[in-house]
C-alpha cells in the first residue's frame, strides 16, 4: 500500500518536471518567421536574379549579429546555380522586441533546367529558422540557326606600317638614306640654278615708284582704255577715284581707301599741303558719287573734266623740287674752298 502510493507520487513529480521543462523550452524559443520569394521565377542562362528574404519576429534590432542568413546549394546543383552575392540587411524596429529584416540573395544560373532551391536559413546563436522552398526555371539562350557558331576567332591582320614593306637594310638605315636624299636634292637645285644663270643671292629689290609718277601713269592708262566711250562710266569713275585714294595714302599718309567722300574732304582741308586743292577733289568725288550711287549718266565733257581735274590735283600737290645750285656757283665755291685750304705765306 505504501509502496504503491510512493510510486504514484514519484510519477506525479516527474510529470510535473517534464511539463515545466517543455514549457520553459517553448518560452525560450523565439517567435520568428522566414519568407523567401524569387524576383523572377524564370531566368535566362548566364543571367542573375534575386531571392528576397524577409525575417519577421522576436529579434534584437540593435544586435548586428542577428541578421545572418544562409543558402546552402547542394553539390548536385552547384554546377548549374551559384550564389553571387548577399546584400546588406535592412532592419526595421517594430517595437516590443520585434523587428523585420530584409535581405536579397543574388544567384546566377549556368545551365538550363527547373531547380527546387533549398530553404533560406535565418541563423541565431541557438538555432536556425528555415524559409519556404522556391522553384527557379533556367532556360537556354536563343541562338540564331542561320548564323554559324565557332569556338575560335578569325585571323586578325597585323597593323602594318610603311617600314614593314621596306627591305631590312632600308628600314635599318632609313635615317641616313633620308639625309643623303636631302643633300643630293640640295646639290641638284644649286646646279640647276647655276645652269639657268640665276643667282642664288636674292636680287636687290627694285626701287618703288614715287606716288606722283605712279598716279599719273595709272591715269594715262585709264584714259587710253576709253571706258566712257563704251558706256562703262561707273567703272571709269570707280577706278579714277581709287587711283586718287591710293595717291593720297602713299603721298600724304591719308587712309582714303577706308574713308567716305565727306571724310576725304575733311582730311584734305586739315592738311596744309592739300588745302588749296580741296575743291578739285570735291568736284571729282561729287561726280563719282552721282554716277556710282545715283546712276547718273554724265556728259562726255564731264568725263574729260574729271580726268583733267585729277591730273591737275596731282600736279598741284606734287612735292616742290629741290633748288639746284648753278654750275658757276659750284665752281666758285670749289675754288674758294681750295684757296682757303692752301698754305698762306708768313707775315713779315
Amino acid at each position: 500500500m505504501h509502496i504503491t502510493s510512493f510510486r504514484s507520487r514519484l510519477l506525479s513529480v516527474a510529470s510535473a518536471l517534464s511539463l515545466w521543462a517543455a514549457g520553459s523550452a517553448m518560452a525560450a524559443t523565439p517567435d520568428i518567421t522566414v519568407k523567401a520569394s524569387l524576383d523572377s521565377a524564370t531566368l535566362e542562362m548566364g543571367r542573375k536574379t534575386a531571392i528576397h528574404v524577409e525575417v519577421f519576429g522576436t529579434i534584437n534590432a540593435s544586435d548586428s549579429s542577428a541578421t545572418a542568413i544562409e543558402l546552402n546549394i547542394p553539390d548536385s546543383l552547384k554546377s548549374a546555380l551559384e550564389v553571387s552575392a548577399i546584400t546588406d540587411p535592412e532592419v526595421s524596429d517594430l517595437g516590443n522586441g520585434r523587428a523585420r529584416i530584409l535581405r536579397d540573395i543574388i544567384i546566377q544560373g549556368f545551365d538550363s533546367g527547373v531547380y527546387t532551391l533549398p530553404p533560406v536559413l535565418y541563423l541565431t546563436p541557438d538555432s536556425a529558422f528555415p524559409s519556404n522552398e522556391t522553384v527557379l526555371k533556367v532556360y537556354p539562350v536563343a541562338v540564331d540557326s542561320l548564323k554559324s557558331i565557332h569556338d575560335y576567332a578569325d585571323v586578325v591582320a597585323p597593323n602594318r606600317q610603311i617600314l614593314d614593306y621596306l627591305p631590312d637594310w632600308m628600314a635599318r638605315y632609313w635615317w641616313w638614306i633620308l639625309i643623303a636624299l636631302v643633300v643630293i636634292g640640295a646639290g641638284a637645285y644649286i646646279w640647276w640654278r647655276k645652269k639657268q644663270g640665276a643667282s642664288i643671292i636674292p636680287a636687290t629689290p627694285v626701287k618703288k615708284e614715287n606716288p606722283v609718277d605712279a598716279a599719273l601713269r595709272l591715269l594715262g592708262e585709264l584714259r587710253e582704255e576709253k571706258l566712257c566711250q563704251r558706256g562703262e562710266e561707273k567703272l571709269y569713275y570707280t577706278r579714277l577715284t581709287d587711283i586718287l585714294r591710293i595717291y593720297l595714302r602713299d603721298r600724304f599718309g591719308i587712309n582714303a581707301m577706308e574713308m567716305t567722300s565727306t571724310q576725304i574732304r575733311r582730311a584734305l582741308r586739315d592738311n596744309e599741303a592739300t588745302r588749296m586743292s580741296t575743291d578739285l577733289m570735291s568736284r571729282i568725288l561729287e561726280m563719282a558719287d552721282f554716277v556710282k550711287f545715283a546712276k547718273v549718266r554724265p556728259l562726255p565733257d564731264d568725263n574729260i573734266a574729271a580726268m583733267n581735274q585729277a591730273v591737275k590735283f596731282i600736279d598741284d600737290t606734287r612735292p616742290a623740287p629741290e633748288p639746284e645750285t648753278p654750275a658757276e656757283n659750284v665752281a666758285d665755291a670749289t675754288t674758294a674752298k681750295s684757296s682757303d685750304n692752301s698754305p698762306k705765306a708768313p707775315k713779315s
